[in-house]
């Protein structure tokens, strides 16, 4: 399985994809992720389990665009 995900970081979010998502999350929480190694802490917001390794990348490309982000803030947006 391929899993695309979203992290809450101090200054907004990250959305990336990965085939071990408990192992990424970790090394995200532990700094070890460039990306996102000044915007701790993260948190976990949400993730989707794709089969397919290229439609997992095809939507994280989707969700990092300006409309997915609106579908992410239309979708998962706290009330």
């Amino acid at each position: 399985m391929h899993y695309i995900y979203s992290l809450k970081c101090k200054d907004g979010y990250y959305v990336g994809c990965t085939d071990n998502i408990t192992g990424r999350v970790d090394r995200h929480q532990k700094g070890n992720i460039p990306a996102t190694a000044d915007r701790l802490p993260v948190i976990l917001e949400f993730y989707f389990a794709v089969e397919d390794k290229y439609k997992a990348f095809k939507f994280e490309k989707y969700l990092k665009s300006g409309s997915g982000r609106a579908f992410i803030n239309k979708h998962f947006a706290k009330m």
